[in-house]
């Protein structure tokens, strides 16, 4: 174990930093709480977990926040001692030693701009539906892609602060319409009294009901967004933490609300007989339409497609910030970690993502490929195992970090609860592999096991090429996962 000095952040030589001070509490929430695209969840997630695993939706979604808030109680803990852009990149390399730090890396960059370019799917297929729900008229998928693209290249070199003023207007809106149609659903009343039902813990053990957790923890995806932005922060040892609590928190008990509001608006008998029908993912647009006109149906198409611009710029934001920081390492080129002049913003990065985003749209459309089914929804189940790969390998990460020293914090926040986080993601993780088909949407064996397989091969990938390095480039390897912040002079650090 060696002793490494935290580098000078201003003089000739110093590393390039991303602007501070630029995002408060609400702003970094709103980035997160929109990689999560709640109201897409609400309106998709939904259905399908009555559709595979019965009446546990609602409960499941509480327990993997549940899960998720352990992890975030070391997660948190950790971001007021090692503050970087790519943050379980600097988590691993100082819980699990640099070589861990730089597979996860590659993981998470590997998870984000893929997840980044599979949003851009789903905002062309539903910009086609929403156009022609309003206004009658058939447009290619691609329009839709196309426009959005370039709305998100154009902010994502801009500061995050920019892009984070968009997503708290567009997630207001998601919220506002889900509030009304709540409103109206219990005001009215359904066909049936409403129930508690179900919250009974016997639905989480019927057959299918894995996939009410595959489902689950995919629709948090994203929330460990907010150490991302711990550098751009006012006062990151105070937003970070309380950022992570409010969006956990809040999409937890969305998602779990929102899923039960399904059984009163349908019915707990209903909701399944809905659910197993082949239009089941219009349940929300009916219900909409049913409980509040069709005006709403019509906002909903349109709020459901800014709802996948809000995800796909949050998630362009978090895959630039980590080709940043291992672009400002030295494990990419050095072009991508270097700042906007102006604007203080990753803007080669952002520019990178946008290029590798464009390639899976220009070959759907080229070769006439399914846009849902082979372009979304493939690449989305892709990225969505290799992030809760991530925050697996992150939490025990954070519990070895402060086993060797809790610097002050309580055993509860920095080991018991991060290791209880921990292990419920590993097990999460293993949930997901074993059924892969469920958000891949594709069947065969061999086919889902070739998109589960990147994720390992990259965490070995990482693993051995900085172990080559440490024999063959010292100097490289010991710019891998440097802490970049101010609250600490001196860190440990695992080789």
């Amino acid at each position: 174990m060696t002793e490494v000095r935290s580098p000078e952040t201003s003089g000739p030589g110093a590393p390039q930093r991303l602007r501070p001070g630029r995002l408060g509490i609400f702003a970094v929430v709103s980035l997160v709480v929109s990689a999560a695209a709640p109201l897409t969840v609400a309106a998709s997630s939904g259905p399908t977990n009555f559709r595979l695993g019965g009446l546990g939706g609602p409960l499941a979604m509480l327990i993997c926040a549940a899960v998720l808030i352990c992890f975030a109680m070391g997660f948190t803990a950790m971001s007021k001692h090692v503050t970087n852009a790519a943050a379980f990149y600097a988590y691993v390399g100082r819980g699990l030693g640099r070589p861990a730090g730089l597979g996860i890396a590659a993981v998470t960059t590997f998870a984000y701009v893929v997840l980044t370019a599979s949003f851009f799917g789903f905002i062309g297929i539903f910009t086609s539906i929403g156009v022609r729900t309003v206004f009658g008229v058939e447009v290619h998928w691609t329009i839709g892609a196309l426009l959005g693209w370039v709305l998100v290249a154009f902010l994502g070199r801009r500061s995050a602060e920019a892009g984070a003023r968009l997503l708290a207007v567009l997630l207001t809106a998601e919220v506002a319409i889900l509030v009304l149609l709540s409103v109206a659903v219990l005001a009215t009343g359904g066909p049936e009294p409403m129930s508690a039902e179900p919250y009974n813990p016997v639905h989480l053990f019927v057959p299918g009901a894995a996939a009410l957790f595959v489902l689950g923890f995919g629709a948090f995806v994203g929330f460990e967004g907010t150490a991302i932005y711990a550098e751009e922060a006012k006062r990151p040892e105070r937003t970070v933490p309380l950022a992570t609590y409010i969006a956990v928190g809040f999409l937890g008990i969305f998602y779990s609300f929102a899923f039960w509001l399904y059984t009163v608006a349908f019915g707990t008998e209903g909701v399944l007989e809905a659910a197993a029908q082949d239009d089941f993912q219009d349940m929300i647009f009916a219900a909409s339409d049913s409980y509040l006109g069709h005006w709403a149906a019509v906002v909903l198409s349109v709020l459901v497609v800014t709802s996948f611009v809000a995800c796909v710029m949050a998630f362009h934001n978090a895959s630039a910030r980590y080709l940043f920081s291992l672009g400002r390492d030295g494990a990419l080129p050095a072009v991508l970690g270097r700042v906007h002049p102006k604007h203080g913003s990753p803007a080669n990065a952002s520019l990178a993502v946008s290029g590798i985003a464009m390639v899976p749209i220009v070959l759907c459309a080229v070769t006439g490929a399914d846009p849902f089914l082979v372009f979304a929804m493939v690449v989305y189940a892709t990225g969505v195992a290799a992030i809760i790969f991530a925050q697996a390998v992150a939490g025990f990460a954070v519990v070895a970090y402060f086993v060797r020293d809790r610097r002050g914090h309580h055993p509860w926040r920095v080991i018991v609860a991060p290791l209880v986080g921990a292990i419920g993601l590993a097990i999460a993780w293993v949930v997901v592999v074993l059924n892969f088909s469920i958000i891949s949407g594709l069947e065969g064996v061999l086919v889902n096991v070739a998109l589960i397989l990147p994720t390992p091969l990259l965490f070995l990938g990482g693993v051995l090429l900085a172990r080559h390095w440490r024999r063959t480039k010292p100097e490289r390897f010991e710019r891998l996962a440097q802490n970049l912040g101010t609250s600490t002079t001196h860190l440990q650090q695992i080789d």
